[in-house]
């Protein structure tokens, strides 16, 4: 494997995980290097810029904070138990849902179990059935014991598929469709390549404890980074780089086929997503007025959803207008879905001579999306603009009916060390502080008292 595609797969497998956009860059600039197309200076002292801050450059070499979203935990014990239980099941990866399927499949094919049915009491096969099955030699104990596994192994199937649908929603609510980028698609072209990491990187930081504003992901390294796909128009796979960066030049270059396709994904995840906000709705109403989070309210579940949202929102109206068929949203414009916001937060706003954010209103008036979707509710633009102007906000700069101005690129900034939130100077302080309990919301550990702090 040559230095370059190394290079490319590791890029590659940084898409769906939260590495440092400092690492990202180290490795961008070793892949431009390695091109025919060496990169223009002012990439170079970007790149050069951000990579001086990667783990590899740092004297420490360590942070604090997980590299990776998390995981569903596999079915691999269930795996494990169900090969000594049904000898010459034919091997399976724990992680793979389909593979899981399919190992429970051919197991209840041999105590005639039907998948899905799970019932002990109505499902399972009395003496008389197990003889019919074929099964007489077998005792009831150990029928029930390989029906007990299969019925566990059905329910491990279910929450690992719950699980991986949250975390698609995550990745797609911080960094567009990067996740399901193939590998060939990737990399067909390094710099293309390389803004798309590093840009998905930005997008995956993790948010901070503050009342400024949260980091903007388009920063002064990912235009330098773009200005190498401008140099080169007919070489930067556009479409790769509109999962991503769905901006009206990015979506230019593509064709009618392509807008279409990323028009019907992003649609379908908007459904998909509906659905569970209303989910995390009816389990848990909110309030509205305010979004400031109550006891009993799952505000991860919700912000994760609700990001996700966002960006399935921004894109669908990025694509209708590159594509011509902006008519539609006059018709069905579906409003923004507001984050939970900490009690803490609020309070810090509001002693900063703060208030509400102007949207909440507007959140509050306009119908759930989930609602509009159905057709349930009517939500044609012009009921935003209208509810926009009652509240005293710019439907269009707010990102109400279209997708918000592009901004100028934020200056570069270097990764801060997070504890819940709240950034830490050291990594390795920050690893004490998360292991005590710090800043969490709950009272600190008794490990705590090592640090001075009273609990």
């Amino acid at each position: 494997m040559s230095q370059n595609t190394s290079v490319l797969r590791e890029l590659h497998a940084s898409l769906d995980r939260r590495k440092r956009p400092e690492d990202i860059a180290d490795l961008a600039l070793r892949l431009l290097d390695g091109t025919v197309r060496q990169p223009a200076r002012r990439t170079r002292r970007a790149l050069e810029k951000a990579a001086s801050g990667s783990l590899k450059a740092l004297w420490h070499g360590y942070t604090s904070m997980s590299e990776d979203f998390a995981r569903p935990v596999g079915a691999q014990l269930q795996l494990a138990r169900a090969a000594e239980l049904f000898p010459g099941l034919p091997d399976a990866s724990g992680d793979d849902p389909a593979q899981v399927e399919a190992a429970i499949r051919a197991a209840g094919e041999r105590i005639a179990k039907r998948f899905g049915a799970s019932d002990f009491l109505s499902d399972r096969l009395d003496r008389a059935g197990r003889a019919e099955a074929g099964l007489g030699e077998m005792s009831k104990r150990q029928y029930n014991k390989r029906f007990r596994l299969l019925r566990r192994m059905e329910a491990k199937l279910a929450r690992i598929l719950v699980e991986q649908r949250k975390r698609e929603v995550t990745l797609a609510g911080k960094s567009g469709l990067a996740y399901r980028l193939a590998y060939e698609e990737f990399a067909a072209d390094a710099p293309t390549a390389a803004f798309v990491a590093y840009l998905t990187a930005r997008a995956n930081l993790r948010s901070e404890f503050t009342v400024s504003g949260q980091q903007r992901a388009y920063d002064e390294v990912a235009d330098a980074l773009f200005g190498e796909l401008r140099r080169q128009p007919h070489h930067t796979n556009w479409y790769a780089v509109a999962h991503v960066h769905p901006t009206a030049e990015v979506l230019g270059h593509l064709d009618d086929r392509q807008r279409g396709r990323l028009l019907g994904i992003w649609y379908r995840f908007l459904l998909d997503v509906a659905e569970l906000l209303e989910t995390a709705w009816r389990r848990q109403p909110l309030d509205r007025a305010t979004m400031i989070v109550r006891r009993g309210d799952d505000s991860t579940t919700w912000n994760q959803t609700a990001r996700a949202w966002t960006k399935a929102r921004t894109h669908w109206f990025a694509l209708l207008r590159a594509m011509d068929a902006e008519e539609l949203v006059e018709r069905l414009c579906p409003g923004k879905v507001l984050l939970l916001v900490a009690a803490d937060v609020a309070a810090w706003h509001r002693s900063t001579g703060g208030g509400l954010h102007p949207d909440t209103a507007v959140w509050a008036e306009l119908p759930p999306p989930w609602e509009v979707l159905r057709g349930e509710a009517q939500c044609p633009r012009s009921l935003v603009e209208e509810v926009c102007r009652r509240h005293g906000v710019d439907p269009v700069a707010g990102g109400w009916t279209q997708p918000r101005p592009a901004a100028a690129p934020a200056p570069f900034r270097p990764t801060p060390e997070l504890v819940h939130g709240v950034e830490v100077g050291d990594p390795v302080l920050a690893g004490v502080l998360r292991s005590a309990g710090l800043f969490s919301g709950r009272p600190p550990r008794p490990a705590a008292e090592d640090l001075g702090v009273r609990v």
